[in-house]
């Protein structure tokens, strides 16, 4: 790994500022609002970044208009982040083999990539991996697969690109619990990392898991005002229940046990969901504190978070030789393991 950078847009909204537009939203579907309402307090977030100023969401709008602002806003993002990727690494953008490209929260064909190769400066021959689909897993498994690339093809860097709009996905007509919780949590952010031969921690291996009969845990239902957010009450369950004996297997697969790992990146969810990977994995007090952090700072942006994580703790790593995994849960429901060596 020789780098990883991030990008946020504009208009920091603070926690206040999104309870009292959800009390607004929600107060005629649910008589109860003030009830509901301490779940933007338990989110233990104090600040999110969002591409559009908080009054656009207290009106009605299309999915073509919300798409085409997606495609606008993460293109420039892309742009920040992997720029800033490249000038930390020394990199030249023409000498990048490959493009990996991820998202979840908007659509373009050709996917947005194609265009960040001329925005970047990248060879026109590079070659494209877009991965649409795999929501807060996405980063993760991103990193896994451009890992995978780059040691297959190890003769130039490779580029992963993240880019999530969490926000332009509220849709206004929907007052379930499910977009309470939403709106509680998620936010919009880009990040990317460049890899290949050089300093920094060592991509080993990864490990990748989608659990039968899931399917309806996590994900989208597309309606007529766009991607209306599906997700149940039970990942933090599944996190108690499933975790530690998939991250067990995951670490026996490269002849690991759990207690060689000193480093956990994890990607910052919510409060219950860290909660609840505290409680099943047993981890002394302060092992996630980079995850409070960016959840804290910035919200749940999706696939992208656990590279924010991922950012803050290459700034000091740890000793060298430490193992560490960076791990994450999405929609499948699915969870992506990556090993990495400091």
């Amino acid at each position: 790994m020789l780098s990883v950078a991030t990008a946020v847009p504009r208009h920091r909204v603070s926690q206040g500022v999104a309870r009292d537009f959800a009390r607004a939203m929600f107060a005629e579907a649910h008589k109860d609002v003030e009830r509901l309402l301490p779940i933007f307090d338990n989110a233990h977030i104090d600040n999110r970044c969002f591409c559009m100023p908080p009054e656009w969401y207290y009106e009605d709008h299309t999915f073509p208009e919300k798409n085409a602002l997606y495609v606008e806003h993460a293109l420039d993002l892309s742009e920040k982040a992997a720029r800033r990727a490249l000038d930390k690494a020394g990199a030249d953008a023409g000498d990048v083999g490959a493009v990996f490209f991820v998202s979840t929260t908007g659509i373009s064909t050709p996917s947005l990539d194609s265009r960040l190769i001329f925005r970047l400066g990248l060879s026109e021959h590079v070659r494209r991996v877009p991965i649409w689909g795999l929501g807060c897993a996405g980063g993760a498994a991103g990193l896994a697969r451009a890992a995978d690339y780059a040691r297959a093809y190890p003769e130039k860097p490779v580029l992963l690109v993240g880019v999530e709009l969490c926000s332009l996905t509220f849709v206004k007509g929907d007052r379930s619990k499910s977009n309470l919780v939403g709106a509680s949590l998620f936010a919009d952010g880009a990040a990317a990392a460049l890899l290949g031969g050089g300093s920094g921690p060592e991509i080993q291996d990864s490990y990748s898991t989608t659990w039968p009969d899931t399917r309806d845990v996590m994900g989208w239902d597309l309606v007529e005002d766009g991607l209306q957010v599906r997700f149940a009450r039970s990942v933090p369950q599944i996190v108690r229940e499933k975790m530690r004996e998939n991250l067990e297997a995951a670490c026996g697969s490269l002849g690991l046990g759990l207690e060689d790992l000193r480093h956990f990146v994890l990607h910052p969810g919510g409060p219950k969901v860290l909660e609840a990977y505290e409680e099943t994995l047993g981890v002394e007090p302060g092992g996630f504190d980079l995850s409070w952090e960016i959840l804290r700072n910035y919200g749940n942006m999706s696939s992208v978070s656990v590279l924010f994580v991922l950012e803050r703790f290459l700034e000091s790593c740890g000793s060298p030789g430490e193992r560490g995994v960076l791990s994450a849960l999405g929609p499948g429901f699915s969870a992506e393991h990556v090993f990495f060596r400091c």
